[in-house]
């Protein structure tokens, strides 16, 4: 599913963002949600297609489940850092697990962690939406600071 609006867009071109989830129902409600938005979006629901659709389309950001059949999200995370064409794509965490494991995947080279629940998926994706915009705000801060400095 490709995004059309312009919300998500940079200067010359749209925000690509990878989803990872297993959960048909969470994929497309999520799916959707982003591509109205107006981020460019491309699903994946298993941990082999995820490594597949990284190398192949260099999202911009990537939103990863961690209970993936085929291959687990840590799995997926630990290989997308040690591949020279996969390692500088920004890699958030979507789980139902709590937030105790955060820093630890922070150590294995997520950006951020979001935690399923207190997103509140089945109540709409305002929550979401607003989450990846201030990630996407932070990571582009970020860039901006490592570019001067």
């Amino acid at each position: 599913m490709r995004g059309t609006g312009k919300k998500g867009c940079t200067a010359m071109t749209m925000t690509k963002i990878l989803l990872v989830e297993d959960s048909k129902f969470l994929r497309l409600a999520t799916e959707r949600a982003l591509a109205r938005t107006g981020y460019d979006v491309s699903s994946a629901a298993d941990g082999d297609q995820a490594l597949t659709l990284a190398r192949a389309n260099l999202p911009d950001l990537i939103l990863l489940d961690m209970l993936l059949p085929k291959l687990s999200g840590l799995d997926v995370l630990k290989s997308l850092k040690k591949d020279p064409l996969t390692k500088s794509i920004p890699v958030v965490v979507m789980t139902g697990m709590t937030q105790k494991n955060a820093q630890r995947l922070r150590e294995d080279g997520a950006v951020g962690f979001l935690e399923k629940s207190s997103l509140e998926l089945d109540k709409g994706s305002e929550k979401l939406l607003t989450a990846v915009r201030d990630i996407l705000a932070n990571l582009s801060t970020e860039q901006a600071h490592k570019t001067t400095a």
